[in-house]
């Protein structure tokens, strides 16, 4: 039974935060697997004095719903103690909320996915506590796609943004703990950083094998099947298409009203993408892109997660729709997106320009994925320094 880093940490508190003043960087998923949440747990301790508590984008609960959609600090309701927001006048803490703490807890849960920003929040609490001399405590928990290989372009500096801001593949495989020990030691090496590591967790494992139960970490995340094709799925963000937001199974639909769903399912089974089938599926999206609009389109089922590489299959689902529509139906959405305003959203989030000067170039796409696979060897060797986990 894999135990959560949340779950260590409870059994045997680390006797330096004994009288501490604690503040705890969480979200919706931090719980047991009794579903108590780490707020309420904390409220409860008398070895330290729970003082703060800190929400990332989307708020302590899940409470907003988008991109750049900010909700603001406000005393807890219940405990009387502050909530900061680490998602609207203030990403990166600032003083004033450091000054209430002694030592700063992190447990949240990622996605496996390197654009979720969850763990770019973490990156600047590393580098706020440093500045500060505040000690990090960092309670990991499970990739919950890490059985899945490899996948996709490594981010280059030039990139960096709020969705991005560590050379890593899009789909990494890497667990909230090793990401932290990987930027800490790259770009703040000051840090105290302490990681309370999993137990009986392996990398060959789904989220479906650990035991615990699924909570969304984000409202479009509702499933693990939607965070299987999340990192593929996602890039159509950055793409005039609907990336199933505003329907009950999003990231798993996608489509727009001038897809030709019947011959993109044609063209896209004859590519034998590895893993995955298609089926067309339209839909009228409640909120978001083309809201209240049919859009004709397809869902993604993954019927081998052994051989399923999300990003390898968004770049054929791109390149089958630029072949059964016309040459310049998919289209690039321009800046701002996450803050940023001028690198182009499909860069920011693929992590580079290969990507998107492939499919309007119409090269070969099998070379693009190639280049991919070279740069994942190298991180893969960089890698090997910080893993924590077994296969």
């Amino acid at each position: 039974m894999v135990k959560t880093g949340l779950e260590v940490f409870l059994r045997k508190l680390p006797e330096q935060l004994f009288g501490k003043r604690i503040g705890i960087l969480c979200h919706a998923a931090s719980i047991t697997r009794d579903f108590s949440h780490v707020v309420d747990i904390f409220s409860g301790i008398d070895e330290f004095k729970l003082s703060a508590v800190f929400g990332p984008q989307h708020g302590l609960h899940g409470q907003t719903q988008d991109n750049m959609i900010e909700w603001q600090s406000e005393l807890h309701p219940y405990y009387k103690i502050p909530l900061f927001s680490l998602y609207g006048e203030h990403r990166k803490p600032a003083a004033f909320m450091l000054n209430e703490i002694d030592a700063l807890v992190i447990d949240m849960q990622d996605t496996g996915t390197r654009i979720y920003t969850y763990i770019w929040t973490i990156k600047l609490c590393l580098e706020a506590c440093s500045e500060a001399g505040i000690p990090v405590w960092l309670l990991d928990r499970p990739n919950p796609i890490a059985k899945l290989q490899f996948d996709g372009p490594v981010l280059k500096e030039e990139f960096f943004t709020f969705v991005g801001g560590a050379c890593i593949p899009l789909c990494h495989r890497m667990t909230m703990g090793e990401m932290t020990l990987w930027i800490r030691d790259k770009y703040h090496p000051k840090c105290e950083l302490n990681i309370v590591r999993m137990e009986n967790w392996k990398r060959s494992f789904l989220y479906s094998d650990t035991g615990l139960p699924w909570v969304l970490p984000s409202p479009n995340m509702p499933t693990l099947q939607a965070a299987i094709v999340y990192p593929g799925t996602v890039l159509i963000e950055a793409l005039n298409l609907s990336e199933g937001r505003g329907t009950t199974i999003p990231f798993e639909l996608f489509g727009a009203p001038f897809i030709k769903a019947e011959e993109l399912k044609k063209n896209l089974t004859g590519r034998k993408i590895p893993g995955c089938a298609f089926r067309v599926h339209n839909y009228i999206p409640t909120f978001h892109k083309f809201c209240g609009k049919l859009c004709n389109g397809l869902q993604i089922h993954v019927t081998d997660t052994g051989n399923f590489k999300p990003v390898e299959a968004a770049i054929e689902i791109f390149d089958s729709i630029i072949e059964t529509c016309a040459p310049d139906a998919l289209q690039f959405i321009p800046p701002p997106y996450e803050y940023e305003y001028n690198l182009m959203p499909f860069d920011i989030l693929s992590g580079d320009s290969g990507m998107r000067e492939t499919l309007l170039q119409r090269k070969n796409i099998t070379k693009e994925k190639e280049r991919w696979s070279a740069e994942i060897e190298i991180f893969m060797k960089e890698f090997s320094e910080f893993a924590l986990y077994d296969e």
